[in-house]
């Protein structure tokens, strides 16, 4: 069955090092967590918001040996008036025999604060 993983971090800095740093943290995180590896993985979406725009967050998967076809996608987040500034949301898809309650959502740093329902 196909699964969607969650997971958001931010940032202080509209840096490309520290979007990529970020940005690896929350994927190994989420890798780790639900025992993912790139044969599962459908594709990853990933978003941030307007005030981040120094690199792609898909460039941190450019680190990972073995994820270079994975599909990958970057866009914005919906611009909301006092939504959580420089932050960094994922979406993995992912084939797993997980159910939907087992799944780990990975919540970083101040996007702690979107989910505590969920922040692992």
């Amino acid at each position: 069955m196909i699964r969607g993983i969650r997971g958001a971090t931010t940032v202080n800095v509209n840096e490309k090092n520290a979007i990529v740093e970020a940005t690896t943290k929350l994927l190994k995180e989420t890798i780790e967590q639900n025992k993912v590896t790139p044969d599962l993985v459908a594709s990853i979406h990933f978003t941030m918001t307007r005030d981040l725009d120094a690199v792609f967050p898909a460039e941190a998967v450019r680190l990972f040996d073995g994820w270079a076809n994975v599909p990958l996608l970057c866009s914005s987040e919906i611009d909301v008036e006092g939504s959580l500034p420089f932050c960094i949301r994922i979406l993995m898809t992912v084939n797993t025999t997980q159910g939907q309650d087992e799944v780990q959502h990975v919540y970083l740093e101040k996007a702690v604060s979107l989910r505590p329902d969920l922040a692992s």
